[in-house]
This record gives structure tokens, sequence and C-alpha cells, in this order.
């Protein structure tokens, strides 16, 4: 009954607008929390792994991109805040919750600058509509590591890295299909494991040297 109730929260969570900004540089970006649940395991953080959907829009309204539309209509996983997306977004995504939703405005030097980016015209404001569906710790995380490192023998295998995936997106309460763990960890061995090897060493997996590994 207790994880029902816990469930049910999560589900019609308090809905709130709060607004604050985040600085990158001398710019800021300006982040509305437009809902967040109640209950919020962990926030995300410089180098954890987030699967999000987002919208892109211009100031006038017109769109110029919708993850639900793009590549099959998949969340896009990325590690948030090592510049897989444009700097405002980066800094936009950092200490959100998952189910938290947010609506985020980025200056041009922070989104595509004075080139711009078609369709995105250049100078352009870009405002993001972002929902955080799961935040993991990681995947550079000491901690995700030893998480996912079953057999302890510093080294990951396709399984303990699916079977942690699988385990995270079951906590927060957005399980999915097989195929869908199985793209994401494909797509972690084809950026990480360098020597083909079948398995993610220590040393693969902390391309960003942080300190704790």
């Amino acid at each position: 009954m207790r994880k029902s109730m816990s469930a049910v929260l999560c589900l019609f969570a308090l809905l709130t607008l709060r607004t604050f900004c985040a600085s990158a540089d001398e710019a800021e970006v300006k982040i509305e929390v437009v809902f967040k649940p109640l209950e919020c395991a962990q926030k995300s953080k410089k180098g954890d792994l987030m699967n999000v959907h987002y919208d892109g829009f211009l100031l006038d309204g017109t769109q110029f991109y919708c993850s639900r539309s793009d590549k099959a209509g998949h969340p896009q996983w990325m590690v948030v805040g090592v510049g897989q997306v444009i700097r405002g977004l980066d800094a936009g995504m950092l200490d959100m919750c998952a189910g938290e939703k947010r609506k985020i405005t980025v200056p041009p030097e922070l989104a595509f600058g004075t080139q711009g980016k078609a369709p995105v015209p250049p100078n352009a404001t870009v405002i993001f509509e972002v929902e955080a569906l799961a935040v993991s710790r990681g995947p550079r995380s000491m901690e995700a590591f030893s998480n996912m490192d079953q057999n302890k023998d510093r080294k990951l295998t396709k399984d303990e890295v699916k079977e942690y995936l699988k385990q995270d997106y079951t906590k927060v309460g957005n399980p999915r299909d097989d195929a869908f763990y199985n793209k994401i960890m494909e797509d972690i061995f084809m950026k990480n494991d360098h020597n083909h090897d079948g398995q993610i060493s220590a040393k693969e997996y902390n391309i960003y040297e942080h300190d704790e590994l």
C-alpha cells in the first residue's frame, strides 16, 4: 500500500512554477520549474546520465526540434554537464529530479551564437521544454561503476551495464522493454569500449578523469 501511494504521489505530484537563473560564464540561463515530483531520490550533477525528452523553440514560438519525433521518438540519453548539448541546455539541466519538467531559456551566446544553426537563425535566444525521465549516478562516477561492476573485477560487461539500467529505470517507476535497454547499452559500448574487447575497463570508463575514479 505504501509503495502504491508513493507511485501515486510521483504521478500526481505538486505542480509549481519556480524561476531561477543558472550562470555559465557571464551569460545567464533562465530556468522555470514547471513540475517537480514530491519525491526526489537524487538530483542531476555533472557527469550523470540523464534520459530526457525535450522540445526546442524560438522566441516567436516556432519549434525547431522535438525529441518525440526524432530518432523514432525515443527519449534522448546524455551525460549532463560535459558538452554533449549546447552549453545553456547543459547548465539548465543540472539539479533536476526524475519526473521534473523545466522551461529553459538560453541566450544566443550559450546556444547557437552569431552563426546560428539551421533552422535556428544567428543571434537567437532559444527555449527548451525539458522532461527528465531518469537520472542515474554516472556513467562516470565511482558509485555507478561500483554498482554496475557486480563481480568487482574493475571491468564492465554488457550484461552488467544492462542490468544496472534496468534497475535504475525500475527504481524511478519507468521500466522499459529489452529493446530500449539494449539500444542504450550498445551505444555506451560503441562509445567507450575503445579496444573492442566487449568490456569497459575502469580506464575506458573514466574519460572525464573524475577524482573519485
